[in-house]
């Protein structure tokens, strides 16, 4: 646990770095966006996080049963609750706040490590997933800042070291050639049970029946998608569901150049209305999260890490819900954002598995997020 949350911060100190010698961010400071958040901002938060659930949280040894509204000690940085909150501070007044510079942000991110790592050192060797619940929770949602630190960074014009944007590779991750996988028909478990640390959504494992189907081995390589593309895929509303024609006329999005993409890599910077468009294309479809998940962990030869990637799946609860005390990590996407599943090259390796749910809104085009096709096997007679 102390190797995660040092791994995190180390690589959080990098990527800070990295975006302070960038000649066009002004002290950590960047234009309004959707899709952004100014990087001092981000920075503090991270801090605050820890803090808010480590150090001030009463009854962190209860995990997942911990109250969160209970009453917390005060912040080490007076106004933290007034600036870092994302859950009261709305995106747009971010880039108004009054925040404390790099330096002091830094200093403050320094000594709520330091509780964190001494409450961490403090707990028994036997320490059960309760009492370790909020320090693996704080440590995964700093490696998630610093995967969106390294999407921003592509929008911002921010150069990263090798280091910093490429973590150890994932498990799974293959370099072998495309194939189709054949997947019997079965009962499968789907999704997390509640040993060890697992968040929220992910939870509620129960079996689905999944009929028999074909799925790439490996994601979506460019040399399959750009005859789509240099084809008129982008003009011709056919292979457009209605909500990704509406959103392909409003974002009028770049088409990839063919002269500078690798044709034999992912397919990357693609949102879930391109993946679905390409697929009615091929005559294809994107598999839904559960065959997914189904193919990951009972096929052999599928390959996954190198890009996130989009499912046919809206972002829904799984039987028997309930909110773990972050309450905006899930809740409050459900029936707005589509499911991907995998990890990217810039996903860190304490969180890639299987089973982790990712969500974005389909018209994302700035994660790194490709997909897979699949499509459904006919019914064989006496099966």
């Amino acid at each position: 646990m102390r190797q995660a949350l040092l791994a995190a911060r180390q690589r959080t100190l990098d990527l800070v770095g990295a975006y302070e010698v960038t000649p066009a961010l002004d002290r950590l400071q960047v234009r309004y966006g959707e899709g952004l958040n100014p990087p001092l901002w981000e920075l503090g938060h991270i801090g605050w996080f820890q803090e808010y659930w480590i150090a001030r949280n009463r009854q962190r040894g209860s995990g997942a049963a911990c109250d969160p509204e209970h009453e917390r000690g005060a912040s080490l940085l007076a106004q933290a609750d007034r600036w870092y909150d994302s859950s009261r501070v709305a995106h747009q007044s971010r880039w108004e706040l009054p925040l404390p510079l790099a330096e002091e942000t830094k200093q403050y991110l320094a000594a709520t490590l330091a509780q964190t790592l001494a409450l961490l050192d403090a707990l028994p060797e036997d320490a059960d997933a309760d009492a370790l619940y909020f320090f693996r929770l704080v440590a995964l949602h700093e490696h998630m800042h610093a995967e969106a630190a390294t999407y921003m960074a592509r929008a911002l014009g921010v150069q990263l070291p090798i280091g910093v944007t490429l973590p150890q590779a994932q498990p799974g991750v293959s370099a072998g050639a495309a194939e189709v996988l054949h997947v019997p028909a079965q009962r499968f478990r789907l999704g997390s049970d509640p040993e060890g640390f697992a968040f929220d959504n992910e939870l509620g494992a129960h079996e689905v029946a999944v009929a028999a189907f074909e799925i790439d081995s490996q994601p979506l390589a460019w040399a399959r998608f750009l005859p789509f593309a240099q084809g008129g895929g982008y003009t011709q509303p056919q292979w457009w569901t209605a909500e990704g024609w509406q959103w392909l006329q409003q974002e009028k999005p770049a088409l990839p150049d063919p002269g500078t993409a690798d044709l034999q890599s992912p397919a990357v910077h693609l949102s879930a209305h391109e993946a679905q468009a390409w697929c009615r294309w091929a005559g294809r479809r994107l598999p839904t999260e559960a065959e997914w998940e189904c193919a990951a962990l009972t096929a052999p030869g599928f390959g996954w890490g190198s890009v996130w990637e989009w499912t046919a799946s809206n972002f829904a609860a799984y039987p028997g819900f309930e909110p773990h005390p972050y309450r905006d990590y899930s809740a409050p996407w459900f029936g707005s954002r589509h499911v991907l599943r995998g990890a990217c090259h810039a996903t860190s390796d304490w969180l890639a598995h299987p089973r982790y749910r990712n969500f974005f809104e389909p018209g994302r085009r700035d994660i790194f997020a490709g997909f897979r096709s699949s499509a459904s096997l006919p019914v064989r007679p006496g099966v």
